[in-house]
């Protein structure tokens, strides 16, 4: 059996990334908007704290919070974590702290990068002050980070603020993005180097038979570890599909097209794939399909129509 670390066992890297929209209320979008005019908003609670950043609920009574007030640009950093290796988006592109600041006038702390030298530059307690981006659009990135700055007194108390800015932001998008490697494993594995061959390759269980593809390493239902490798199909049978009518950003394909669950010849475990080279309102339960390869594919592009007669419900019941 292969190890985690075998040449046979694939790794690669992959990337998950996504624009996130969110549409903010009043006091997000004066925080914000605020940000863009260098001016740092907070919001009053009922007992008198002053939160920066400003939430929309007290956190601890869950009153609905409106009573804006400006704080200073200045504040104590109250504890902070050196960052040897910035990666990439974040705020700064040579080594530098991220730091708890409390801004003079607030009771809560911002977290932020600090631009400093190294991590003996840095002290829980030293003043600090913001940086402002050169440009600004109404963003936690108009501020560009936190500076050492000099002198101990604190800035002025907050002072009540209307919230009301020209051309308020109303809305922002954010970037989420989840760098990471992927391996996966044994099993699946010696599927895909199986399926560079133009081959499909489950593994059965000692127990209970079934045959998984594409295989897990062991079975759902018995628990136990699989390493008997069984080829099957290339055929199959359509046990269930849908009809995609909504366009996927970056795929090449034009809708409507039909995906199904494709019990293959063998096999205990209905897999997923496209359907084509038939109308999609011929499509139906029980339709015999085989793989369609492209040039240099390491995967079927689709699967299509044998021209077999349908297969009969009973045969493919169990794995609906």
């Amino acid at each position: 059996m292969a190890s985690a670390s075998s040449p046979d066992v694939l790794r690669a890297p992959l990337v998950v990334e996504f624009p996130f929209t969110r549409s903010l209320g009043p006091v997000q979008s004066a925080f914000l908007t605020g940000l863009r005019e260098r001016t740092v908003l907070g919001v009053r609670t009922v007992d008198g704290r002053t939160l920066v950043p400003p939430v929309e609920y007290d956190p601890v009574t869950a009153d609905e919070l409106c009573d804006l007030v400006e704080v200073a640009p200045t504040g104590t950093v109250t504890t902070w974590a050196w960052n040897h290796e910035p990666r990439r988006g974040q705020p700064l592109g040579t080594p530098f702290a991220w730091v708890l600041v409390r801004l003079d006038g607030a009771d809560t702390a911002l977290l932020h990068a600090l631009d400093a030298p190294g991590p003996d530059a840095v002290r829980t307690g030293m003043r600090v002050r913001v940086r402002w981006a050169g440009e600004r659009v109404g963003a936690i990135t108009d501020i560009a980070c936190f500076e050492p700055c000099e002198g101990k007194e604190a800035g002025p108390q907050p002072s009540p603020h209307t919230g009301k800015f020209e051309n308020p932001a109303t809305g922002i998008v954010a970037s989420a993005r989840l760098d990471y490697t992927y391996s996966p494993g044994r099993a699946q594995s010696a599927y895909l180097h199986a399926l560079a061959e133009r081959k499909t390759v489950g593994e059965r269980c000692p127990a209970c038979r079934k045959v998984y593809v594409p295989p897990r390493g062991a079975c759902p239902t018995c628990g136990l570890a699989t390493t008997e490798r069984v080829e099957v199909g290339p055929r199959g049978t359509v046990t269930t599909y849908c009809i995609v009518n909504i366009k996927a950003k970056n795929l090449d394909i034009e809708v409507p097209y039909v995906y199904a669950h494709i019990a293959l010849d063998g096999a205990d475990l209905a897999l997923h794939a496209r359907i084509a080279g038939i109308p999609c309102d011929e499509v139906r339960m029980g339709l015999r399909v085989e793989p369609v390869w492209t040039e240099g594919a390491r995967h079927p592009d689709h699967y299509r129509p044998t021209g077999e007669p349908d297969a009969d419900y009973d045969t493919y019941k169990e794995l609906v």
